[in-house]
């Protein structure tokens, strides 16, 4: 078999492909994609493309803290990507054991 390296990479680390499943069925989602990360870097790449070429590293850093600034400041910057609500027993407000440990 040619893939037989591939193959055996996939099983060797299966384990840790899968670690998402030990958390609640609402968060497997949320944790094996990260499209929030990637929509900043868009915008990131967007404006960057936009202005073209940068005198010097000062002024593209500029440009991108104000960016991150400004998604900071909004709504889309507050929301909350992960409900934790269910994490917690409601009998004793700490994490359930399946997470604790």
């Amino acid at each position: 078999m040619k893939l037989s390296r591939a193959a055996q990479k996939v099983e060797d680390g299966i384990e840790e492909t899968l670690t998402y499943m030990d958390f609640p069925t609402q968060h497997w989602t949320r944790i094996r994609t990260n499209n929030t990360i990637e929509r900043v870097n868009r915008e990131i790449k967007r404006r960057t493309k936009a202005i073209g070429a940068f005198p010097d590293g000062q002024s593209a850093l500029m440009l991108v803290c104000a960016r991150l600034r400004h998604v900071a400041g909004t709504q889309w910057g507050t929301r909350k990507y992960m409900n934790m609500d269910h994490l917690v027993k409601p009998e004793d407000g700490i994490l359930s054991d399946s997470l604790a440990g």
